[in-house]
């Protein structure tokens, strides 16, 4: 008992926390889903040709708004933007059902999220309601586009999705067909419930849970990837052995040229991608668990990018990640959190400094970052009415233990079971949080292959998340 009672207290229990006090985005709008789902099942069973008038129609106007976008600086609050998303989601379900035109669905939502990223550069972004358009556009164009792709036949669209042609000045070299740059900066998706949980964990869900910076040395044109660990904190990667890990999803981001400290110095992502280079070179830098991004003493993912660029005067993040919701602090609370207004991987995209290059997603891996991501938005549900990861004590010794171990192998260099700066209880939460998203997934997935076979189609992603709903009030009952 004595044992118990200090290990107890040498990890301590997760203090309360509060979180950013912000609104929490919600769409609202279920009947939409409904209807949509309703004529994607409509014009599936009465054929394309029925179809047809209205698609060429909703393209017609979707290539309207788009000059409209482009022709004028416009408020946030413009009502064109209300019909642009309007119609992108009206357009989905006739491409899911009749998908030849899938690549200029594709197209048009680029082109729209373009040019909206470039009307918000002349926007105040920290209000809530710019803050609301971007993510209604940016990210539902996506979710929209994704739901055409698990629906619509396997190669309607290519694995990559090229977006602006941003000119860059800086070292080069092509890969898989994409023109990369020293300095880019590439945001992720992991294939780990924590990495569903890190994308989805905030005010405004989003798809990406990781940042890495691309280097290319100028003199040999060796491609290097700098980016920060859990395990292993900060360090430097071949492009090869980046891939190799477990990625759902990839977006390239590049800042973009016409940016005013890019109009006197052209080279500054590359002194920012090479001075994030040498420091991680230097020596150990912990991986930052706190998610404290003015704290450069140690980083997490996002800081590699920010603190390069920050030290050449561009500040990355003008739309700050905000946590607020019970579940979601007290969750992130648990695996180390501090910081809830910080800089999340999910957000950046949203930078009007930064513009959107290339996506790259398989049809099969999107299939399975949406079943992962229902299955978080379910437990996080459950968070919010006071659902929390126990902390047994008979886990919590061997997890001492194991730390201990961990502790000798980061001495001298090595990778423990334990993350360097990951305590016994946080680490045998994260085993908890992991042991339930895998039995939740494997259970919505089997309601996903029943579903699939009454109705002919997979379950869009609100029916995924009311499958992993059920699920987990069967779990706790």
């Amino acid at each position: 008992m004595l044992l118990f009672g200090a290990l107890s207290i040498a990890d301590g229990d997760t203090p309360q926390k509060t979180g950013a006090g912000a609104a929490v985005f919600a769409w609202n709008q279920n009947a939409v889903w409904q209807a949509l789902e309703a004529r994607f099942r409509d014009v599936r069973s009465a054929g394309c040709r029925g179809a047809a008038a209205e698609i060429e129609k909703r393209f017609q106007e979707g290539n309207r708004q788009f000059s409209l976008m482009s022709g004028s600086q416009l408020k946030p609050t413009d009502h064109l933007f209300d019909a642009v998303e309007a119609n992108l989601f009206g357009l989905g379900p006739l491409m899911a059902a009749c998908p030849e035109r899938v690549p200029e669905y594709a197209k048009l939502i680029a082109s729209v999220r373009n040019v909206l990223k470039r009307q918000s550069i002349a926007w105040d972004v920290k209000d809530q309601q710019v803050r609301d358009r971007l993510y209604r556009i940016i990210y539902g164009g996506r979710i929209a586009l994704e739901e055409v792709t698990l629906q619509a036949p396997k190669d309607s669209l290519p694995t990559i999705l090229h977006g602006t042609k941003e000119p860059s000045k800086t070292p080069s070299f092509v890969y898989a067909g994409i023109e990369l740059h020293s300095g880019d900066i590439l945001v992720s998706r992991g294939g780990a419930p924590t990495s569903a949980l890190i994308a989805r964990g905030n005010d405004y869900p989003g798809n990406f849970s990781h940042v890495a910076l691309l280097y290319i040395d100028e003199t040999t044109n060796k491609a290097s990837i700098i980016e920060a660990h859990i395990e292993r904190g900060v360090v430097i990667t071949t492009v090869d052995e980046y891939i190799k890990d477990v990625k759902l999803r990839i977006m390239v981001l590049r800042v973009r040229a016409d940016h005013p400290l890019l109009q006197k110095d052209p080279m500054l992502p590359h002194r920012a991608a090479k001075m994030a280079y040498e420091e991680a070179g230097k020596g150990h830098i912990r991986y930052d668990f706190a998610m404290d991004f003015k704290d450069p003493s140690e980083r997490f993912c996002s800081e590699v990018a920010s603190q390069a660029y920050s030290s050449l005067g561009i500040d990355l993040w003008s739309i700050r990640t905000t946590m607020s919701s019970v579940g979601v602090v007290n969750w992130l609370s648990d695996f180390g959190v501090r910081n809830f207004i910080t800089q999340a991987p999910a957000d950046l995209e949203y930078d009007p400094q930064l513009s959107v290059v290339a996506e790259g997603r398989d049809r099969e891996t999107l299939w399975q970052a949406h079943v992962d991501d229902a299955v978080i938005d379910a437990m996080l549900e459950g968070a919010n009415r006071g659902e929390r990861f126990a902390c047994p004590l008979y886990r919590l010794v061997p997890a001492w233990l194991a730390k201990t171990y961990s502790g000798i192998l980061n001495f001298f260099g090595k990778v423990g079971p334990v993350p360097e700066g990951m305590n016994a209880r946080v680490a045998v939460k994260a085993m908890e949080l992991e042991k339930k998203h895998k039995r939740l997934k494997q259970q919505v997935l089997a309601s996903a292959t029943l579903f699939e076979e009454k109705n002919g189609y997979r379950p869009p992603y609100w029916e995924l998340v009311r499958m992993a709903e059920r699920a987990n009030e069967e779990s706790i009952r």
